[in-house]
């Protein structure tokens, strides 16, 4: 895609429609780091498969490469389940969560707490500095969310 070679740029960019040379089907983004595996090696295209259904693609910016890219399914359940914890571990986080009271425990609270309120998504925080607020109940809606959506890729990737 043309938003990989132009790093950093906030154009939108038309996504050019890629097919297979073989078999004509639509062919999936899997990213300028990709390397296909041999045409007949079924076992590593059902991983890319696998790869691409729990949403794991060889994008990068080309510093460090794509990241971790578990090497067969059950390391790709593994990954999953390890992602589903930290999933959980920022929704109970949330649940439990006392708001600070004054400015002083407020940025104590941001220096202890600082990977759970940084994780939340932009569109839930509102305010800045020493004044930012994230409502705990659209928190909790968003990591039940992201919850169950690893859930479902993990069992739709068990029943394969």
């Amino acid at each position: 895609m043309l938003a990989d070679i132009e790093r950093g740029s906030h154009q939108h960019h038309e996504v050019a429609i890629a097919k297979c040379p073989q078999c004509g089907q639509l062919m999936a983004d899997m990213g300028l780091d990709f390397e296909s595996p041999k045409r007949n090696d079924t076992k590593a295209w059902q991983h890319i498969r696998n790869l691409y259904t729990a949403g794991i693609t060889f994008h990068s910016c080309g510093c460090s490469g794509p990241g971790y890219i578990p090497k067969d399914h059950e390391a790709l359940l593994a990954y999953l389940e390890q992602v589903k914890n930290r999933y959980i571990d920022h929704w109970h986080f949330w649940l439990h969560r006392v708001e600070p009271a004054n400015d002083s425990e407020r940025q104590k609270d941001w220096n202890k707490n600082m990977q759970y309120l940084y994780s939340v998504p932009q569109n839930l925080k509102a305010g800045t500095g020493k004044k930012r607020k994230i409502d705990p109940d659209k928190a909790i809606d968003y990591w039940a969310g992201k919850i169950k959506d690893v859930e479902g890729r993990i069992k739709e990737l068990s029943e394969n």
